[in-house]
């Protein structure tokens, strides 16, 4: 236990490798400090931003490289996180070369067109167990190529990475990964959590997806309408997908999307949930899907059912499914993780669907405000401040939970600072 008088002034400790004779005596660690904390103190003021300084604290060393941390205190490098979590970290901060750089040693992980979810954190190899952190991966470099001069070499590569793993889903891989004769990306077998809402208790995977999930649809269909930009060959694909998400997702009785089509691989079998995830249609994602009433629609039922100060819930109360806290053991978490608990991620493309539909008037006040307000209080009660949480209760008072430093809640943050300054 380290104990510190904060009333006597800034309280530093540093941690340095030492052996016997080269402990520094108290008069070198003064120093030593005072020149630690002046250099810290210069590095953060040179962020410019509260939120570009909390930022930095997930861009990390791996190896020779660089990578993002997906939350703290737990979390370590996870593909579908580090891509969500760099639009705004990264990119919406001007900080191209850290993108670049993971960008690239991301593009040399990928195995049967898809990239890992996840690295182990002590050895072993990594686990491709993600149909959407490849999507992501595209979406990732859409926006990174966009963003100003590249050196055509780095294009390239990123570029054919990006092919490759569109040829891998096109002809099939893990996990019944493929795309249908509809041109929409099917995935999913029993036992395995694909998809964003990954949670599993032993054998129960509490939100499985298996099918053809709304949010999977969007994402692919952006991946071949990037990729197209530069090969024709995905042009047919992606029409043909976008026709049947048309005419396969859109809910007559209420002109809402479905969350999940031909549900455990039966054709016609449907998932009615009202979930977040059918947002990415709208929202979110470099290219939209639908609009007019249908737009009008989701957004309006995504405002109505899920939202909520500090973000989306991810299942309307009114489900009989729907768990108001995210509380209890590890199973009873989980439980309700995916289940009406609240991310504040997703605020992000909810934003970003309402600026479009409806304009950008009012949105910092109505929408952002709460999520700065809970900058000030995030942490374990010592205003460890300038970070946003994982999750939050979907019940009022909506209790923050889960790790509470989380990369993507803040990038997220900063990328919507950005959309508003462009708008």
């Amino acid at each position: 236990m380290f104990e510190f008088d904060a009333a006597r002034g800034e309280a530093i400790l540093i941690l340095h490798a030492v052996t016997g004779h080269d402990a520094p005596q108290s008069a070198d660690a003064a120093a030593l400090a005072a020149t630690l904390a002046s250099r810290e103190a210069e590095r953060r003021v040179a962020f410019g931003s509260r939120l570009a300084r909390s930022a930095d604290a997930y861009v990390v060393d791996r190896n020779v490289g660089r990578t993002i941390i997906a939350g703290f205190p737990w979390f370590t490098d996870w593909g579908r996180d580090t891509f969500i979590s760099m639009r705004g970290l990264l990119l919406a901060s001007g900080r191209r070369r850290d993108a670049e750089a993971i960008l690239l040693e991301w593009a040399d992980t990928i195995s049967e067109g898809m990239v890992p979810n996840r690295f182990p954190d002590s050895g072993g190899l990594p686990e491709y167990n993600s149909v959407d952190a490849s999507l992501w991966f595209i979406v990732a470099i859409h926006d990174f190529l966009g963003g100003g001069p590249i050196h055509a070499a780095t294009t390239a590569r990123l570029q054919r990475a990006a092919e490759t793993i569109l040829e891998g889903y096109m002809c099939g891989t893990r996990f019944g990964i493929a795309a249908g004769t509809d041109g929409l990306l099917r995935a999913g077998v029993p036992g395995v959590q694909l998809t964003w809402m990954d949670a599993k208790a032993g054998d129960w995977v509490v939100t499985p997806h298996i099918g053809k999930p709304v949010e999977i649809e969007a994402l692919w269909i952006n991946a071949l309408s990037i990729v197209a930009g530069w090969d024709a060959r995905w042009t047919d694909l992606r029409d043909r997908a976008r026709q049947s998400f048309a005419a396969r997702f859109v809910d007559p009785d209420t002109h809402t999307l479905y969350d999940v089509v031909d549900v455990d691989h039966v054709v016609g079998k449907i998932d009615r949930s009202i979930r977040p995830n059918q947002i990415f249609a709208i929202g979110g994602l470099p290219f939209t899907l639908i609009d007019g009433e249908i737009a009008q629609a989701v957004l309006a039922q995504v405002e109505t059912q899920l939202l909520t100060p500090l973000g989306l819930r991810t299942l309307a109360p009114g489900d009989p499914s729907y768990r108001p806290h995210y509380a209890g053991g590890m199973l009873e978490r989980d439980g309700a993780y995916h289940q009406g608990t609240i991310w504040p991620w997703l605020l992000g493309p909810f934003v970003e669907s309402w600026i479009r539909l409806r304009g950008a008037e009012g949105v910092r006040e109505r929408f952002l405000a709460p999520l700065y307000a809970h900058l000030d209080r995030c942490g374990l009660e010592l205003r460890a401040g300038d970070h946003l949480s994982e999750v939050a209760d979907g019940d009022a008072p909506h209790t923050p939970g889960g790790a509470p430093f989380q990369a993507w809640s803040l990038g997220e943050l900063l990328r919507m600072e950005k959309l508003l300054g462009a708008s």
